[in-house]
């Protein structure tokens, strides 16, 4: 039997081994740092609770395992590492961020738009994908704070969790493949952001011999993986590999097939009823 550790790492994007942070007021405020909200996570039994689990310690290797896609968007570095994308994008055009754009096949979480006197000039699609987790680790967020003088509701303090690295990895690989299509024919790219332990898992359970490593400006489809480092008392995202393919390569992954197109204008009209100063990229 391999025994799995099993830790919170992040909490409100607070490293839970940093000392002297005062818990109280974050879970007073429930903010999430990367949104600049409240945590859009909460539980089934307590709307009014956010759970606030950003990264777990898991496995054998004590892995810290991002579970919430919210923490990939740290300073805005995912979108920065995809403006090389932009192949139409020229100096003086003002890049935006536009969440959940609704495309043929689905709705993309972010779409990386360079824009001239409000017109759309190119855009990029931005997917992001963590773990999902089996179980609950709730418990292992009550116990921490128990740990640092809290007083918690009663909570299953044997409940525990796994990743459910089978469903994340297959789902999400259909997914893309459904939405490809459309940036292909529009001659757009489109990028899956995740983490570096999810990509190894892929590559192992899949077939990913046909992927190219050396990422290629001309495909239509990338991965970027993102390791996360200790960055003196806080973690940091880094990016660690990219490769690319098109929709014919996601397809030899999964063996599936599938149909999607929509007019070029359709989507830039979308997009630029969305431009606003919120989605406004800031450095």
């Amino acid at each position: 039997m391999i025994w799995k550790i099993k830790t919170i790492i992040e909490l409100f994007a607070e490293n839970t081994l940093r000392k002297n942070v005062k818990w109280n007021n974050l879970l007073a405020k429930q903010q999430c740092p990367f949104i600049n909200k409240k945590c859009v996570k909460t539980r089934k039994s307590e709307p009014s609770v956010a759970i606030g689990t950003c990264t777990v310690a898991y496995g054998k290797n004590n892995d810290n395992v991002i579970i919430c896609p919210h923490r990939l968007i740290e300073n805005n570095q995912i979108f920065l590492d995809c403006i090389h994308l932009l192949t139409q994008h020229e100096p003086g055009n003002e890049l935006h961020i536009i969440p959940e754009v609704s495309v043929p096949g689905g709705s993309i979480d972010y779409v990386l738009a360079s824009v001239k006197n409000g017109k759309v000039k190119d855009f990029t699609g931005v997917e992001l994908q963590t773990l999902d987790t089996t179980g609950s680790a709730w418990g292992f967020r009550q116990s921490f704070l128990k740990s640092q003088g809290l007083k918690q509701s009663a909570f299953d303090e044997n409940a525990t969790f796994g990743m459910n690295w089978k469903m994340t990895a297959k789902t999400i690989l259909v997914q893309m493949h459904h939405k490809i299509t459309t940036f292909e024919n529009l001659n757009k790219h489109l990028v899956l952001v995740l983490q570096d332990c999810l990509m190894r898992y892929m590559k192992k359970e899949f077939s990913f011999e046909h992927i190219s490593t050396t990422p290629k400006i001309g495909d239509s489809f990338h991965f970027h993986s993102y390791q996360l480092l200790p960055d003196n008392d806080k973690y940091r995202l880094s990016l660690f590999e990219r490769a690319s393919t098109d929709a014919d390569g996601i397809a030899i992954c999964l063996g599936l097939e599938a149909e999607a197109n929509v007019e070029l204008e359709v989507i830039l009209k979308i997009l630029e009823s969305k431009i606003s100063e919120k989605t406004l990229l800031k450095l």
